[in-house]
């Protein structure tokens, strides 16, 4: 009786090791094929973060002493960065020869780095995206203003938020983190205030700053938001993140430094306002 015991203990032993066997090669094999699908999935996204292109649009008018040094501060940034980059330059008739100063600036730095797709007056932001997007190589479109007002070095800390989420359009704003305003009058900041409060009131947008021109977009997105908007001039910005917002869009955020424009006079006047006050309305009454 003692020996069936030791038998069966021995037995069920056996096949218990047995059980054990199995179950860690088992195992193995399945961590062997997560890892091998974790490292082609990783590998996949590098190798799809390395074939991206970048393409900054510059609408211009009149930017013909910042032109030179925003272009620099772009390719500085880019290139450290590792990014393929172009820069579109849409000037709008400038009298003061900012056309002139963007085809030295060609000659610099190549025609696969700068393109020139001017137009003959002054046609508007949401038309110079449009115009610019058509000719764009990119799979991912910034737009930024040429005047010095966005600086740069902002431009890898985009790239790097959008990855994180793989975000539909990433936006600068001045009103998060240590994001900011300088060169404005008391009287300039209260109005950008009160602007961005209203609309965060009355949209909801689920984004911090509205009016600011500081972003980068998947190409796709920016097509079928342009395509969509009917505001023109510097509402345009706030209506495009309305749009992103109807469209169930993603949308980051990072904060930037906004600086008041380096050379030359501001373009923010009365009619703006009066523009942005109709807009304001208008999406509220149709979003």
């Amino acid at each position: 009786m003692l020996a069936i015991s030791k038998s069966f203990y021995s037995l069920i032993l056996t096949w218990c090791c047995i059980f054990v066997l199995i179950f860690y090669v088992v195992y193995v094999l399945e961590e062997s094929n997560s890892n091998e699908t974790d490292l082609h999935f990783h590998k996949t996204l590098l190798m799809a973060e390395e074939n991206n292109k970048y393409s900054i649009l510059l609408p211009t008018y009149n930017e013909v002493e910042n032109l030179p040094i925003v272009v620099w501060l772009i390719n500085r940034h880019m290139t450290e960065a590792g990014h393929d980059f172009e820069i579109i330059v849409i000037d709008d008739g400038s009298p003061d020869g900012t056309l002139d100063a963007a085809k030295q600036l060609q000659k610099i730095y190549g025609e696969n780095k700068i393109v020139l797709r001017p137009r003959e007056k002054k046609l508007g932001l949401g038309t110079a995206y449009i115009h610019g997007l058509k000719h764009a190589k990119g799979n991912f479109i910034f737009i930024m203003d040429a005047d010095l007002s966005h600086h740069p070095k902002f431009i890898p800390q985009f790239i790097e938020k959008q990855r994180e989420r793989d975000y539909d359009l990433v936006s600068g704003s001045r009103y998060i983190g240590d994001g900011g305003v300088h060169g404005w009058d008391f009287k300039r900041k209260l109005i950008s205030r009160g602007a961005n409060f209203l609309t965060q009131l009355l949209l909801r947008p689920r984004a911090s700053d509205l009016t600011g021109s500081f972003r980068l977009y998947k190409k796709h997105v920016l097509e079928n938001l342009v395509g969509n908007c009917v505001s023109k001039g510097y509402v345009f910005q706030m209506e495009m993140i309305i749009r992103a917002r109807q469209f169930g869009y993603t949308i980051g955020e990072v904060p930037i430094t906004f600086v008041d424009r380096v050379y030359g006079e501001s373009k923010l006047g009365g009619s703006e306002i009066f523009q942005f006050a109709n807009a304001l309305l208008y999406l509220f009454a149709t979003t």
